[in-house]
């Protein structure tokens, strides 16, 4: 173990007592989980005790659930009703102060999920970004918004409304990024929320919830701890959720969404799991194509939604690929997120190793062999990757989702073979398409963007950038999430109607000049 630089170290547990329901911050009195980081800070392999959280269960729930209810208020609340640039103000304040917790929650994000010290910074400042993002294209809805139309004697104000109370549960991989990603466009719309951060990466929740409490008017946003069978389970079967806005995975979102009485009445903004393919045509660029594979399978340990978690390589270049391939995944370097230089990194869950030793012994059972010479030694915190070869649809690492350090390799002859897959698999986020033959492209990307949602010509699958659409197919996604899309995602059409006579005209102008309503409203916010 190398020595832990002195501003890494961890000197004090954060035993996390605080929550926030109705805009206080509550000091929770009951059972605490204890919160260990897979980090070892002692020269004998041992977890890292980072601190600890409360143990909630259905009473503080239903309280969450009830304030969220009385902020929107039938739509009465203070919240819902408030004139847009009053919401920017707020979290724009927000914003403000989350940037003074830099240090400390990059500090988290490595000691929680083991991510690597730039990509902790970065992950912050994207998160950053896209709040900042989020304020100017909320700008740019409610200027375009700023008018009436008139169709067939009728006039309409058309903008878009918050539809109610939204259930918030963010992913371990990226606990800040692509939980605001849900949290901050679902309040931003008048939405009031309730947020439980997932099982890793809770703890770098704690230094925001000050600015939560202190930047939004209460109940607008409310934080729990706990398990989510024991918090969201309790909140669904009230039926009295509008919206579910997970990222994880289908098991998870299906069995929450079979807890709501009315499932027609439930708006699901889902990010799902996905088996993202590379597909490698004989004319790949193969030092291109080799960096990127290896980005798109083990960046974060591939640990991401859109990591390559199977490749497709064309029959004549498949020695040559695994062969350099293979050398590149031994040659990264493995250490502690702040080390210099670090690929490959501790990993967050405990039983990870373990479940990906099980898939390659799977694999190899029935005829894989590992391709790399480091492939699959374990350490008390990590499995090395392990590049295998042939893959049969028969193993388990062809059919589950591995969100770990494993890479399945198939070749193929017949370009049939990868779409006919693709086809016929559950998922359908993304695909990397490595060649450069435009008569050989052509046909692929007209039937890849029938079977996913973003094909990444020879580069590696990715969420960014943030305007772009985020989404998938079948048990990948539902609803769209980037900039512009979620917005849009966590709002609904609205507006106010009115026959052209002289009554209403003269109604509506005195409206407009008394300033009186927030939503009728021409007021273009610079």
């Amino acid at each position: 173990m190398t020595t832990i630089p002195e501003e890494y170290q961890i000197n004090n547990t954060i035993d996390q007592r605080k929550y926030l329901v109705n805009g206080e911050l509550k000091t929770w009195e009951g059972k605490t989980t204890e919160v260990f980081s897979t980090i070892s800070s002692t020269e004998a392999y041992k977890p890292t005790l980072l601190g600890s959280i409360p143990d909630m269960g259905e009473p503080e729930a239903l309280d969450a659930l009830d304030s969220a209810m009385k902020a929107f208020n039938r739509g009465q609340g203070v919240w819902p009703t408030m004139h847009v640039k009053d919401r920017i103000e707020c979290m724009e304040n927000f914003v403000r102060q989350m940037k003074t917790k830099r240090e400390e929650i990059v500090k988290l994000l490595m000691w929680e999920i083991g991510k690597s010290l730039p990509d902790s910074q970065k992950e912050f400042d994207r998160t950053v970004d896209y709040i900042n993002d989020t304020i100017e294209e909320y700008k740019d809805l409610d200027r375009n918004s700023a008018k009436f139309q008139k169709h067939d004697g009728v006039y309409a104000h058309i903008k878009r409304g918050p539809v109610g109370v939204v259930l918030c549960l963010g992913p371990y991989n990226y606990p800040l990024n692509e939980t605001f990603a849900l949290l901050i466009p679902a309040i931003i719309m008048g939405n009031t929320t309730i947020f439980k951060p997932a099982k890793h990466g809770v703890l770098l929740i704690t230094p925001l919830l000050e600015a939560f409490q202190t930047s939004f008017p209460k109940g607008v946003v409310n934080i729990l701890f706990g398990r989510g069978r024991a918090v969201a389970a309790p909140i669904m079967q009230t039926g009295k959720v509008d919206v579910l806005a997970l990222i994880g995975n289908s098991k998870s979102a299906n069995a929450l969404q079979e807890q709501h009485p009315k499932s027609n009445r439930l708006r699901l903004v889902l990010g799902l799991e996905a088996k993202n393919p590379a597909i490698i045509l004989p004319d790949a660029d193969l030092d291109l194509t080799i960096d990127e594979c290896i980005a798109g399978t083990l960046s974060f340990n591939g640990q991401r939604c859109t990591a390559l978690k199977v490749i497709y390589v064309h029959e004549d270049i498949k020695d040559e690929f695994l062969k350099r391939y293979s050398k590149k995944v031994d040659a990264l370097k493995f250490g502690n997120p702040w080390e210099d230089g670090v690929k490959l990194t501790p990993l967050p869950e405990p039983g990870k190793p373990a479940y990906i030793q099980e898939l390659i012994d799977d694999a190899l059972e029935k005829g894989a062999k590992i391709k790399n010479k480091k492939g699959g030694q374990k350490f008390d915190n990590y499995i090395w990757p392990a590049v295998l070869y042939p893959v049969s649809k028969d193993m388990r690492v062809y059919q589950e989702e591995q969100f770990g350090p494993v890479v399945p390799v198939l070749s193929f002859s017949d370009i049939e073979e990868p779409l006919n897959d693709m086809a016929e698999s559950n998922y359908g986020q993304q695909v990397s398409l490595f060649g450069k033959d435009v008569y050989a492209l052509s046909p692929l990307i007209d039937s890849l963007v029938n079977l996913v949602c973003r094909v990444n010509l020879n580069s590696s699958c990715q969420r960014g950038p943030d305007v772009y659409p985020f989404t998938g197919r079948k048990d990948s996604a539902q609803a769209t999430l980037s900039v512009h899309d979620a917005l849009r995602s966590f709002s609904i059409r609205t507006f106010v109607a009115f026959k052209d006579n002289d009554l209403n005209n003269e109604t509506i102008q005195q409206l407009l000049e008394a300033k009186l309503s927030n939503f009728v409203s021409t007021d273009y916010i610079l």
